[in-house]
């Protein structure tokens, strides 16, 4: 495949700034948001008929004229069917500083820590042209948290030393309370950083911190929701991929076989293994929840179709063709142009059955992005 047949239009105003929500005027005259993370659009994909849903059906099978909101994913399934969830946890990893002598204000994203006892960081800096090893960073205007740079890693990647001298752990609780949610730079772009984001922005399901950029399909799943799967018998199990920010990075070679993803850390457990596997052998669909579930899933499945124990790192770039070794079912987002993730739902789905859904969310006004609407694509 090449890069150019992921290539497409999209409208400004489809591009998702906030997670769905209703909106309230106070008397005052001011405007609040009240979220609600499953009330989202959904569209249902079925990869063998090839067609697509957009309405929720009455009792006889019927379209209605109501449409499909991320609550119906659940009508999709049966007792027993598995959700495979990745329970990483984003950690508020955009901070602001000043560089010494000259106060230029400097954006750092922590990526993540190299050296607990010497304090060391690996983070993205902006604007890099300004910030040269030997620089110091001050944080919270005249407070305690300084960094010097130590070492140039890309042309925007530097190594931090942060001299803080204390715990470990209150050094952290302090560094994270200078620091904000780490929502994508198409969001950074066209609106600030909101202290809901910091709630919004993290799965309800979150366990293990270690995330830049949040499992987005993730955040649809609202505790409501969660709570009516239990009441329906389905199963959940839980991955832990650590996301980065290469799902950003921008392909730059036509020949998708070239390009190299970022590894990322992972961890699939025993527990998670026997839930999904028993799923598997009873013949009950297994439905993996997002692209990063799903590129861990295809990361530690064994040629048995089962899923195996996984600890280390994957770099797994999955584009179409490509032949799913575990998954049944897969929930995602509708990303944006030329990126790995719609890449990923191209393969899963099939890409010209995902491109028609694609110029169908376009042109029915459905909303892209982290905050934006689902799709459901089924095999049947």
């Amino acid at each position: 495949m090449k890069l150019s047949q992921f290539k497409f239009k999209l409208p400004e105003e489809q591009i998702a700034l906030y997670p769905p929500h209703r909106v309230f005027e106070n008397e005052d005259g001011t405007v609040e948001r009240v979220y609600q993370r499953d009330r989202c659009r959904l569209m249902v994909v079925h990869r063998k008929s090839e067609t697509i849903d957009l309405c929720q059906k009455d009792f006889d099978g019927k379209d209605t004229n109501e449409p499909l909101i991320f609550r119906n994913v659940i009508d999709y399934f049966q007792e027993g069917d598995t959700f495979l969830f990745n329970d990483t946890a984003v950690f508020p990893a955009r901070l602001f500083g000043t560089k010494e002598k000259t106060d230029a204000k400097i954006e750092v994203f922590l990526l993540r820590e190299l050296n607990e006892e010497l304090r060391l960081w690996d983070v993205l800096v902006e604007p890099a042209r300004k910030i040269r090893i030997g620089n110091k960073l001050f944080f919270d205007g005249d407070g305690p948290m300084v960094a010097e740079v130590i070492d140039n890693t890309t042309s925007r990647g530097r190594t931090l030393r942060f001299l803080y001298d204390c715990p470990h752990d209150e050094f952290k609780r302090e560094l994270f309370s200078l620091g904000s949610a780490p929502i994508p730079r198409y969001i950074v772009d066209r609106r600030p950083t909101e202290a809901d984001d910091m709630v919004n922005f993290q799965t309800i399901y979150a366990r293990h911190e270690g995330a830049v950029t949040a499992p987005s399909t993730g955040l649809h799943f609202s505790r409501e929701l969660m709570k009516m799967m239990e009441i329906r018998g389905f199963q959940n199990a839980f991955v832990t991929l650590h996301c980065s920010l290469g799902c950003f990075d921008p392909i730059e070679v036509e020949d998708l076989t070239k390009h190299k993803m970022n590894s990322e850390q992972m961890i699939v457990t025993r527990e998670a293994c026997d839930t999904v596997n028993q799923a598997k052998r009873a013949g009950n669909k297994v439905c993996v929840v997002g692209v990063s579930t799903a590129r861990a899933a295809e990361s530690a499945v064994g040629t048995d179709g089962m899923l195996k124990e996984f600890d280390g790192w994957t770099n797994k770039f999955i584009f179409p063709p490509y032949d799913f070794g575990l998954a049944d079912a897969l929930v995602a987002n509708f990303y944006h142009p030329e990126s790995t993730m719609m890449m990923l739902t191209a393969a899963f789905g099939g890409y010209d059955l995902i491109y028609e859904a694609y110029k169908t969310a376009l042109k029915e006004g459905f909303m892209f992005g982290c905050y934006g609407d689902a799709m459901l694509i089924l095999d049947d």
